[in-house]
């Protein structure tokens, strides 16, 4: 048996594991440690699977990751996720569609203080939902808004993707977080331009809200002014050079917990909450990056990445359409398999054929990453889309994934955008010091 039919036959049993619902990190490791024992040797895989647990467990720049999540559920147990939606809703909340277009508002808020989708779109749907069905909005929209908002979790910093990219092809973290924030916005704009369309075509689907005066507009903005702070503090510091991302990660936690306290709003009970959640989210990270990085070191003794990448830059097509076949690959892989453990698979495989073309690394990260986030809420993996039916388990899952099919034509739409416009993703990183 060829080395090359033995990686296939890999790839098939992790996607035959993967739809029995095993978990992605333990399938991946699992395969990885199997596969590279059967190719070299049983000693060789149990000395492989121990020095990768034991180097990604202990990895310095991998301890952004729960200071990040920290620092989004100290955010979401104090309230300030709250208070920040409260404040977009008064501004929007008047206008039909009002309160799904401020959900995203308030989801691409919380987002730059939490770097997780999943933890994005769970906070909005304990926040936003109810009131959503308070004002008689069709579940279908609120659920979809709040999944599809959730996902800017991924692109908007500070962010975990970017982070297991920049480690995984030795790029600036501080500059891909500055890259990712033009998209975010853009991202964001085509939500709410998404859901002011659908209610413009269907007005049953949501209600004007009340009205508001000009003064209760005005005290809104304190409730903008924690989360602007604590993005201020952290994107800041990142951009003109004062600290790393792992020293970025400390400040921001530190500072939302020391604006918590200082508010009085963070109870015994939150704190400990916000500690075992933290935990929880960051072990479920580090597996995956565990997992993948040991089914990766499978594959690379397979020479399959390498025969698909040399496949792939063959191909004779231009450049962009070269891309253009990367980009339908990370749709269609996406909506079998969690993001984060999509990028560690395929990076290895990708990052080289795109450096080759030309195309700059700081640009490949985001779109890829954009392009993966269409993997959070397609299905049939399509994470938040859990997430928000776990909250709300009355409502069916084919009416959530109902609700976030036009969102993933206006993620497509900003793939095309940053395609035609690669300036939009690297104008701020080129700014950096």
């Amino acid at each position: 048996m060829t080395l090359s039919t033995i990686g296939i036959i890999g790839l098939i049993l992790l996607v035959i594991l993967l739809f029995s619902s095993m978990p992605v990190g333990f399938v991946m490791a699992f395969l990885g440690f199997l596969g590279f024992s059967y190719v070299v040797s049983i000693d060789a895989g149990f000395s492989l699977l121990a020095k990768d647990v034991f180097e990604t467990f202990s990895s310095y720049s991998l301890t952004v990751i729960p200071l990040f999540v920290f620092m989004g559920q100290i955010a979401f147990h104090s309230g300030i996720s709250r208070r920040l939606y409260d404040s977009v809703y008064v501004f929007m909340g008047h206008y039909r569609g009002g309160l799904a277009i401020a959900t995203i508002g308030a989801c691409a808020g919380f987002s730059a203080i939490s770097g997780s989708t999943n933890a994005t779109a769970a906070t909005m749907a304990t926040v936003t939902l109810p009131e959503m069905r308070r004002y008689k909005y069709d579940m279908s929209l609120a659920t979809g808004t709040v999944a599809a908002g959730g996902s800017l979790g991924i692109l908007i910093p500070p962010s975990v993707i970017f982070v297991v990219y920049g480690i995984m092809t030795e790029q600036s973290i501080g500059r891909l977080f500055a890259a990712g924030i033009f998209p975010g916005i853009v991202l964001a704009l085509l939500f709410m331009l998404t859901v002011y369309i659908r209610v413009q075509l269907n007005p049953g689907l949501a209600p004007p809200g009340p009205k508001t005066t000009l003064k209760e507009k005005a005290r809104s903005f304190t409730g903008v002014l924690e989360a602007l702070i604590i993005f201020s503090f952290v994107m800041g510091g990142l951009f003109f050079g004062v600290f790393v991302p792992t020293e970025a990660a400390a400040v921001g936690a530190f500072l939302t917990l020391l604006l918590a306290i200082l508010r009085r709003q963070l109870t015994w009970e939150g704190f400990f909450k916000s500690l075992r959640d933290s935990t929880r989210i960051s072990c479920m990270v580090m597996v995956i990056v565990t997992g993948a990085v040991v089914f990766g070191h499978f594959m690379a003794i397979t020479r399959i990445p390498f025969d698909l990448a040399n496949w792939v830059s063959g191909l004779p097509l231009p450049g962009y359409a070269i891309m253009g076949v990367i980009v339908l690959i990370y749709l269609f892989g996406g909506c079998f398999m969690d993001a984060l453990a999509m990028i560690m698979l395929t990076i290895p495989i990708f990052y080289p054929v795109a450096t080759a073309l030309g195309f700059h690394p700081i640009w490949f990260g985001v779109a890829i990453v954009l392009v993966t986030e269409m993997g959070v809420i397609t299905p049939p993996v399509g994470v938040n889309v859990y997430v928000v039916h776990g909250i709300t388990k009355d409502v069916p899952l084919e009416v959530i994934f109902k609700g976030v099919a036009p969102f993933v034509l206006a993620l497509l739409a900003c793939v095309a955008i940053i395609l035609a416009f690669p300036q939009i993703v690297l104008f701020l990183p080129g700014l950096m010091r």
